[in-house]
């Protein structure tokens, strides 16, 4: 079969006008990504540029899509401020979310139970409004005892097997303890601390672009 020159050239100019579509709906409409957490992603003790959203946002710029990232964490947070807040969220309408609460529970000895039911509600909301939510998980110190310390690193698994969710176990991953990766109070990360953060948490970003 003989395709006329015309042709080629009419098929090259359509695929070369649906690209430039496709590139110009991404730069108009970026996917939003939302960290939703505590101190450990707010960027307590960091300069602006040095927090987990500017880092994740370098990390993303090889991508070929445009990006807006949101930084809904609040220092302090508890999971029960989380679920007292989220409405007021979820008008951000965000694509993605990075969920990580629960540190601040521990601290305060919260019932593991109560943080489990507070984060399922969260997690519920999120998704209901069309939210791809990747779930951070946190440990318990040794100190709290076995009991607390294995119903609290429980609920990140349970709820991740639950919705069918992106899982990433641990959000310190190769952070906590490390004094070289801290700040001076041995519990946020410092600015390398969120260099490896970020890191970690580029292929579950990744694989929740997929999903969209």
């Amino acid at each position: 079969m003989i395709i006329s020159k015309n042709k080629i050239i009419e098929s090259l100019f359509s695929v070369l006008i649906l690209i430039l579509f496709i590139n110009t709906s991404f730069a108009n409409n970026p996917v939003r990504i939302m960290l939703y957490g505590d101190s450990l992603m707010a960027g307590y003790g960091l300069a602006q540029n040095e927090n987990l959203a500017e880092e994740l946002n370098r990390n993303l710029q090889m991508n070929e899509n445009t990006f807006s990232i949101l930084n809904a964490s609040i220092s302090g947070n508890t999971s029960k401020n989380g679920l007292s807040r989220i409405d007021w969220s979820l008008g951000d309408n965000p694509d993605i979310v990075i969920l990580c609460l629960g540190a601040n529970d521990v601290l305060r000895g919260i019932s593991p139970e109560l943080t489990m039911a507070n984060l399922d509600s969260i997690i519920n909301k999120f998704i209901k409004n069309g939210s791809i939510v990747i779930l951070a998980g946190m440990l318990s110190p040794e100190n709290m005892g076995s009991e607390y310390q294995n119903k609290f690193d429980s609920i990140y698994p349970k709820l991740a097997k639950n919705y069918d969710l992106i899982f990433m176990p641990f959000l310190l991953e190769g952070v906590a303890l490390d004094k070289k990766y801290l700040q001076s109070d041995y519990k946020h990360p410092n600015k390398l601390g969120i260099k490896i953060i970020a890191s970690n948490l580029l292929p579950y970003v990744n694989e929740a672009l997929t999903k969209i």
